[in-house]
Order: structure tokens, then sequence, then C-alpha cells
């Protein structure tokens, strides 16, 4: 009940917040205006973190107050927004990517310390402070990859719906304790994508993506805490896969991986634009439908969970480099 009764009362919240927050960013002329690394065409309000941000953690605060969800929760709460204020100023005028990264790595370990010590993320394969280490490491690689991966419309809220909705499955399945918060970002991007769909009238920014991966990433960490390491690691598969792979090759040529750029799998795809973005939404979302019930087959059989999903992620970033090279001029 209080996992349905969480996802019913945050959705139109954030379909009220957003609509809200895209007025004032008009208003205020907040705009994402198009650039040559840019996959849109038009000057979009960007900022709509703004929106989906507060609700998420208002709603997070309410289960912590109630005590459906865990004490620990609160310094993750604090984290988020204080990421949620750092990236909002990023948005508006740029930081340092030095300053982003410690920010990212203090609330981190402020999480991570925040677990109870019998929890542990690798289930005893490692000592404590390795466990502890790995996980901070793996927590502000993920928050980071979830803002690279923000690039076209629909894309981020298709992918937390899709996390979220894992999560929650995992949960009712095992009777893990998190279902309620991981409904919250389900209706939350849900919510956001009824202003995010192709055409996009609104866009995540850093507001959004970086608080949105951090408290997902809690989540995943909790779930890999709970026992259910493999499945943790297979919903966000595709996230993973295309983020490192494309930022490891930027970085075997000498670039640099913080700038903006045009070179993930799922923006290869749009090249030559035949391909429209809420195509590559879809395909992503169909992906994400297959990772969410192989992460429920990792529950009994990790090892063909983990396998399938290398073979499911691989066919998916073939087939958008592919829908590149065939819609390319």
């Amino acid at each position: 009940m209080p996992t349905l009764l969480a996802f019913v009362l945050t959705l139109p919240l954030s379909v009220v917040a957003t609509r809200a927050v895209l007025a004032w960013l008009r208003h205020k002329r907040i705009l994402d205006h198009p650039n040559e690394r840019s996959s849109h065409s038009q000057p979009t309000p960007r900022g709509g973190g703004l929106a989906i941000a507060p609700v998420v953690l208002g709603a997070w605060a309410a289960l912590a107050a109630t005590g459906i969800a865990p004490a620990a929760l609160w310094p993750v709460i604090g984290g988020a927004a204080a990421l949620l204020a750092l990236s909002w100023t990023d948005d508006k005028g740029g930081l340092s990517a030095r300053l982003r990264f410690g920010a990212h790595l203090g609330v981190a370990i402020i999480g991570i310390l925040a677990l109870p010590q019998d929890r542990l993320v690798f289930q005893g394969l490692l000592p404590l402070a390795a466990d502890r280490a790995i996980a901070v490491i793996g927590w502000v690689w993920f928050l980071n990859l979830y803002n690279f991966m923000d690039g076209i419309d629909g894309i981020t809220g298709v992918e937390t719906a899709s996390i979220g909705g894992g999560l929650v499955l995992l949960a009712l399945i095992t009777g893990g304790a998190g279902a309620p918060l991981a409904a919250v970002l389900v209706a939350a991007a849900l919510g956001f994508l009824v202003f995010n769909w192709h055409p996009a009238k609104i866009f995540l920014g850093d507001s959004g993506s970086v608080p949105l991966g951090y408290a997902l990433g809690w989540l995943l960490l909790n779930a890999a805490a709970d026992g259910h390491l493999a499945a943790a690691v297979i919903l966000p598969a595709y996230y993973l896969a295309d983020a490192t792979i494309t930022l490891g090759r930027r970085a075997l040529r000498g670039e640099k991986v913080w700038q903006a750029h045009r070179q993930h799998f799922y923006q290869q795809a749009l090249r030559g634009g035949r391909v429209r973005h809420d195509h590559v939404a879809l395909l992503i979302l169909g992906e994400n439908l297959l990772l969410i019930a192989l992460a429920v087959l990792a529950l009994d059989h990790p090892a063909v969970a983990l396998a399938g999903a290398a073979v499911t992620v691989a066919a998916l970033l073939t087939t958008l480099a592919r829908l590149g090279k065939e819609t390319a001029p």
C-alpha cells in the first residue's frame, strides 16, 4: 500500500511542478541554445531538475519522517539537495570540473557512511574498508554517467522510470524495503516525461540528472547490500555500458571526457536526421524491459542473467551504431 500511495501522490505533483517550472524558465529566458554538440535545433528551457528533484526529495523526506524509509535516508536526502543547488548553479553558468567532482565525492562518502556496517555492498567478498571505497567510486561514477547520458529528449525519464520500476519489482518479490522510494522516482520521471517527450518542451539539466543519478545510485547500492548485486548491475546496464565505452574511447584519444560531445551510441543513432529522439528512447525502453526481466532472473540465476544482460546490451549498442551509419548523409 505505501508503494502505490507513493506513486499516486508523486505523479500529479511531478506534472504540476514541471509545468510551473517550465513557465518560470520561459519567463526568465533560461534556455539551452543549440550548438554543434547539441542534439536539438530550437532554444529550449533548461532546468527541469528544479521541478523533479524537489518532488522526489520531498516525498522521500515524508517516507523517512513516517518511518516507512530507514533513518539512513536523511544524509542521502541532504546530499541530493546539496547536489541540486550546486548543479543548478552549474546549469546557469558553469562550474569547474574539479569543484563538481569534489562535491560528488563528498556526498557519496556521506551517504556510504550512513550505511550500517553489516550492510556490505559486495556481500562480504571484500573487507569493510574496500567494500566502502569501491562503493563510493562506483556511486560517483554512476551519478556522473547519469549526467553524461542525458543528451536527447526522453532518455533520462525513460531510464529513471525503468530502473525505478525494476527496483520496485525486486523489492516486492523479495520483501525489500525500497519499493516506495523507487516508486517515487518512477512517478516523478513519468510526470516529467509529459513535457520532456520528443519534441521536448523542457530539458532536465544538471540540476535533474545529477540528483537523480545520486538517488538511484543509493537505491542500487542498497539492492546490492540486500544480496542482489547482479540485479543491481543489470538494471542500469545500458547506461553503464554506453557511458563507460564511449568515455573510455575518448580518454584513449586524449580528449577531455568531461566536455560535451555527440559520441554516445544513442547520439550516433540520430545522425542523418531520419531517426528521431523518441525512436531511440523507445528502443532503450524495450531493452530496459528485457533487463528488468533478467534482473528478476538474477535472483535465482545470477550468472545466467548477467550473461543475458551482456548480450542484450551489446545488441542494443550495435543497433544504435548501425542506425547512425545507415542514416548518415
